[in-house]
């Protein structure tokens, strides 16, 4: 049976966010990914795993070394799913801002 990961349980997790943040601006190897955390190089493995299952991170053979980077398509996608909830929280907080500048606090 094959499972595909979901991506918003990959990105619940603070560390594989901290790795995408590190990615973002440029491809890096596992060992210096790795090396930004303090955990087993494994586990961050792990991590790359998941990412790179869940299509958030590619991976890119240079010689020996296997570079990662952020797939900004899937990245995107995931953008424009959480669009609509930022507009609508942002529409409340709005809406807040609006009555608490109408508000008169009792004297």
């Amino acid at each position: 049976m094959n499972l595909r990961r979901d991506v918003f349980q990959a990105l619940a997790d603070p560390t594989r966010r901290a790795i995408l943040l590190l990615v973002a601006s440029q491809s890096l190897t596992a060992g210096a990914i790795a090396a930004n955390f303090d955990t087993a190089r494994p586990t961050v493995s792990k991590h790359l795993q998941i990412l790179t299952e869940c299509e958030l991170l590619q991976q890119k053979q240079s010689g020996r070394e296997v570079h990662y980077h952020i797939n900004a398509k899937k990245m995107k996608e995931v953008a424009d799913f959480i669009e609509p909830f930022r507009q609508m929280w942002d529409d409340r907080f709005n809406k807040l801002e609006a009555i608490m500048k109408n508000y008169k606090p009792a004297k």
